[in-house]
Order: C-alpha cells, then sequence, then structure tokens
C-alpha cells in the first residue's frame, strides 16, 4: 500500500485540510491515500513567539495560511519578499531549499514551503550565533 503514514500519540492533535483532529487514548497510524492534502501535527507547529527569525517567520506565514489563518494571496507575497534576501546568504543545496520554498509559495503550497525551510532551521542557527571575524588592522 501507497500513501503518507502518520503516527499518533495518545490524544495528539493534527491538523488536516485546516481541520484539527484529536488521536484518542491510544497510538494510531494513519494511512493518508489521497495526495495533495496538507497536513501539519500540532508539535511540527510553531507559536508566533517562537517565529523569532527570518526562516521560521516564514515556516510560520506558511503555516498560518495552511491552516487558513492567513489570506493564502498575501502569504505568498510575505514568504516571497522574506525569502528573497536569504537567497544571499544561504548557497549550496541550502539556496535550493530556497527555491523550493518560493516555487511552492507561487503554487500556494504551504506545507512544502514549510517543508524546505524547516530543513534549513540547524544552517540558519550557526551563521546567527556565529561571531564575525575581526577586522584587520591597516
Amino acid at each position: 500500500m501507497t500513501g503518507l503514514v502518520i503516527k499518533l500519540k495518545p490524544n495528539e492533535k493534527v491538523l488536516v485540510n485546516g481541520v484539527i483532529l484529536q488521536n484518542g487514548d491510544r497510538a494510531a497510524s494513519i494511512r493518508v491515500r489521497t495526495s495533495d492534502v496538507s497536513i501539519l501535527r500540532a508539535r511540527d507547529a510553531i507559536q508566533k513567539d517562537d517565529a523569532n527569525t527570518p526562516l521560521k517567520r516564514i515556516y510560520y506565514i506558511a503555516q498560518l495560511a495552511m491552516a487558513g489563518e492567513a489570506e493564502a494571496e498575501l502569504a505568498t507575497q510575505q514568504i516571497s519578499q522574506g525569502l528573497e534576501p536569504l537567497k544571499s546568504i544561504f548557497g549550496g543545496e541550502a539556496s535550493g531549499e530556497l527555491e523550493r520554498a518560493e516555487e511552492a509559495a507561487k503554487d500556494q503550497k504551504f506545507f512544502v514551503v514549510m517543508r524546505a525551510v524547516k530543513k534549513l532551521f540547524p544552517l540558519e542557527e550557526i551563521l546567527l550565533h556565529r561571531t564575525p571575524a575581526p577586522a584587520l588592522a591597516s
């Protein structure tokens, strides 16, 4: 059998196409057979206060749009504007993820945006905490 398998812990919540579902008292596995469905487990969602870096803000905007809490057109605009300055900072495979996120935003596939930028969270953390090299004396 094909499809996405979601494993839920007891009482875990999941957002499916804008609808919040909650698992029962036992762990469960659900096989999603429909393609192009938006699914977000509550544990993968970030809170507004945690959207404190450029990539996390983009993730949060996409999350809101996916949940139907933000207008898709506006979210697409904000995501594109947020990604633009990051293109000059992230290189290599990371730039490919940014391109993937940008294309997905244009297609209003906000889950793909979230997945692409989330892969870059560890790299962003490193870049944000890197100390600049000391200036050379002339």
